[in-house]
Parts: structure tokens; C-alpha cells; sequence
């Protein structure tokens, strides 16, 4: 198991880029979109940040 700790903005840079890469494949790559979507799976929610 790997650990890594992203900021708010890498963290939703990361949800938005693994939703592009979802939406770049076709029916013929079922097993990948199935591993991207458990992967999103797995990322906390977007964390709303505090306004001073």
C-alpha cells in the first residue's frame, strides 16, 4: 500500500483528470474504466476550504 498527501488543489486536479480519462475510452475498455471509477472510488471527497 503506497501513502500520499496532496493539497486541495492537487487533490482536485486529480478527480478532474482521472474523470477525463474516463470519458477518453470507449466500450472496448471496459476493465479500465471499471479500475478508473474503484480508484475515484477511493479519493476522499473535495474538501471545502474555510474562508478567513
Amino acid at each position: 500500500m503506497y501513502t500520499i498527501e496532496l493539497q486541495a488543489e492537487e487533490l482536485q486536479m486529480l478527480r478532474s483528470a482521472l474523470g477525463c480519462y474516463l470519458q477518453a475510452f470507449g466500450h472496448n475498455e471496459a476493465d479500465l474504466v471499471r479500475a478508473a471509477k474503484a480508484l475515484l472510488l477511493k479519493l476522499p471527497e473535495e474538501l471545502q476550504t474555510k474562508a478567513g
